[in-house]
């Protein structure tokens, strides 16, 4: 059977760089939308954050921020349906990368708090990006990607092609001004050949086998090219 790991962020905050927590973690329809598409497939999807942490869904993500009301209203109530799978997650930093045919992290502020610094992570992400196995990374999941370290010191993924959460669309959010870093402006810096579609619409970047998706309205076309992907 092909098989998911499926990366969320355990963060429940964004820290600015006033100090101040924004509430956040895991945007309702980068996880919904995915994990349903391949459940609707027949894969095996196993959840997993860093520490076994049960994952926090960002409460804007269910509200105007992540669409219209029928939208939110179906996230929500799928979201519900799912809970039990949101409360035993795997620990991502004991599970075997290899044992899976898909890496597909997931986005939210989450990732720009705590999977962009975890170094674990980071060798789970260079282990496969040298393996030229599918990895596939949504809005702002590209920033666990900043983990990443090859052997001689460098960033594995300089050169590639991506997309991720936009500064345009960050700037959408008030409080996004008050961040540390953006996840645009931070790949570009580190070599990432960065490539961003139209605000709000979907936009997913392919480079061998790194897929990348650049907001939450490019969740079913990133879950469905890496459906695609398998299937080769």
């Amino acid at each position: 059977m092909t098989s998911v790991l499926m990366v969320l962020s355990g963060a429940d905050h964004w820290t600015l760089k006033d100090g101040t927590e924004h509430p956040s973690g895991v945007w309702a329809e980068e996880f919904v939308t995915p994990y349903e598409a391949f459940r609707d497939q027949g894969y095996d999807v196993t959840v997993a954050t860093p520490g076994g942490v049960k994952p926090t869904i960002d409460q804007l993500s269910l509200g105007v921020s992540g669409g219209l009301p029928r939208t939110t209203r179906r996230i929500a109530e799928r979201l519900a349906s799912l809970q039990f799978v949101l409360d035993a997650p795997a620990d991502l930093h004991e599970v075997d990368p290899d044992d899976f045919d898909l890496l597909f992290y997931s986005g939210g502020h989450g990732p720009m708090e705590d999977l962009a610094y975890d170094a674990a992570d980071g060798q789970i992400l260079t282990r496969r990006l040298e393996a030229g196995k599918p990895l596939a990374l949504l809005c702002h999941a590209p920033a666990a990607m900043l983990a990443a370290k090859g052997a001689d010191g460098a960033w594995p993924f300089a050169g590639y092609r991506m997309t991720g959460l936009s500064n345009t669309e960050e700037r959408v959010n008030p409080f996004a001004w008050k961040a540390k870093w953006w996840l645009e402006t931070r790949l570009k810096e580190k070599g990432a050949r960065f490539s961003a579609g139209l605000p709000l619409l979907p936009h997913v970047v392919e480079d061998r086998a790194l897929l990348t998706g650049q907001n939450p309205q490019s969740s079913q076309r990133l879950a469905d090219r890496a459906i695609e992907m398998l299937g080769r």
